[in-house]
């Protein structure tokens, strides 16, 4: 476990029970001038030491980790750091734990495997405050987990829904479906600039800090159903 103080560009903490991993994405992450590793840790509760400490911008938090699992530990940071995002590391792209690890409060998620400059995109995307939910995932592993998943469906109130206005809704329909702002502009013949506004007005409705809880939220509440195949 290691950690370090006042480094330039984008902090990042890599957590993962496999040294080679651990050590592999931190060598890849520092070849870039825009990141530096401030951080690393071989299990859940270490990570959130760590992030404590150190008080990252984004984690690389793998799925299953012994003790406490990156779940749990994401759970923790992101309630006690919200600033800090949180991406999840997954063997397998239809991995059971990734809508938990969304819903605890992670940004999205990536294959272990994944080519370099992916991971570069995708640690700048998070970094920025976008979700990494590509439409792919949203309409096949989001929608999916939910579907299967027995869970008590809170009241729409609760989640902020009733708040939105009616091109609110549309546009966090929208989200759910994984499109960016840009595409989002164009389905509604929109400027950039008024989409971006819709969504921050929705995010702030929802009480979510980012696209990964506001899709959680719509489906949770019931304004997108998933469909079969999706």
């Amino acid at each position: 476990m290691t950690a370090a103080t006042d480094p330039p560009g984008i902090r990042v903490v890599v957590a993962d029970d496999q040294d080679v991993v651990r050590a592999g994405f931190g060598a890849l992450l520092d070849s870039q001038p825009d990141f530096t590793v401030v951080g690393s840790a071989p299990g859940g509760a270490d990570a959130v030491r760590v992030c404590r400490a150190v008080r990252p911008d984004l984690v690389l938090m793998d799925v299953r980790m012994p003790g406490m699992d990156g779940i749990e530990a994401t759970r923790r940071i992101a309630r006690e750091l919200p600033e800090t995002r949180i991406v999840m590391l997954t063997t397998f792209d239809l991995d059971a734990y990734v809508y938990d690890a969304l819903a605890a409060g992670a940004s999205g998620f990536l294959l272990k495997d994944m080519q370099a400059e992916r991971l570069f995109e995708a640690v700048r995307v998070v970094a920025a405050g976008e979700a990494l939910l590509a439409p792919t995932v949203t309409r096949r592993l989001i929608a999916e987990f939910t579907r299967l998943r027995p869970r008590a469906v809170p009241p729409r109130q609760a989640l902020g829904i009733d708040a939105l206005t009616p091109r609110e809704r549309e546009v966090l329909r929208l989200i759910a479906e994984g499109l960016s702002n840009q595409e989002i502009a164009e389905r509604l013949v929109v400027g950039g600039e008024t989409v971006k506004t819709h969504v921050s007005r929705v995010l702030a409705k929802l009480g979510v800090r980012d696209r990964a809880q506001a899709v959680v939220a719509a489906y949770e509440s019931g304004l997108v159903v998933p469909r079969s195949g999706a």
